[in-house]
């Protein structure tokens, strides 16, 4: 190996321990950058009409703020019985009550690991046939159509960096894969834009469902 090879070869070591430390950074930055304009954003007329002027930073402290209070509210009782009232309120009210309930389910199962999380993380050919988009596996319920009844699995197709938001997709069982990821895992290779990824992503088999017929796979 000539000298320019090794001066290359060592560059290039140099180069993706670099990426491997820079990456992360940039990605937490843009996460970070794009959750402080949208949080800061929200409070931002209402303070800026209160106060008469208005300073970057200052919705998400207040929001921050909001949430902290709210948290701390919350481990009461008086508290936790006007959460709960307020709660059942959204929860009933027609236009809002599918936003509310639904954004709630989606955080819940994206944080929680009991059996209000999603069943697991896997593999769907999307866009096109050959390209795989990691998803979760929210339910797996039978269709009936024509008369012919098949397992389907309904996938959500998060977003990335974000993924609280994406698309939602009814998938026949047979063409998803389940991976040897957990909800946790999946939600930080989102995340992180694959950065964060496991050394080997593998299917596993899917978990049974059980119909009247009997139990299918």
């Amino acid at each position: 190996m000539s000298v320019t090879d090794k001066m290359f070869d060592v560059l290039k070591r140099y180069f993706l321990s670099g990426v491997l430390v820079v990456v992360p950074f940039i990605l937490t930055f843009i996460v970070l950058r794009f959750l402080f304009e949208s949080v800061d954003g929200i409070l931002q007329p209402l303070l800026h009409d209160l106060l008469g002027y208005y300073r970057a930073g200052l919705g998400l402290l207040t929001t921050l703020l909001i949430i902290l209070l709210a948290g701390v509210l919350t481990r009461n009782l008086i508290g936790a019985k006007i959460f709960s009232i307020g709660d059942r309120l959204l929860a009933q009210m027609p236009l809002i009550r599918p936003i509310y309930s639904a954004s709630k389910q989606l955080l819940a199962a994206l944080t929680r690991t009991d059996n209000n999380s999603f069943q697991g993380v896997a593999l769907i050919e999307y866009p096109r046939k050959g390209v795989y988009a990691v998803c979760f596996i929210s339910q797996r319920v039978m269709i009936e159509i024509d008369g012919n009844s098949e397992e389907y699995c309904t996938c959500f197709v998060p977003s990335t960096p974000t993924p609280v938001s994406g698309m939602t997709s009814v998938v026949p069982a047979r063409e998803v894969i389940p991976i040897n990821m957990t909800v946790e895992e999946g939600v930080k290779f989102l995340v992180s834009g694959g950065v964060a990824s496991l050394k080997l992503i593998k299917n596993k088999a899917a978990n049974p469902i059980v119909t009247e017929g009997g139990t299918r796979r």
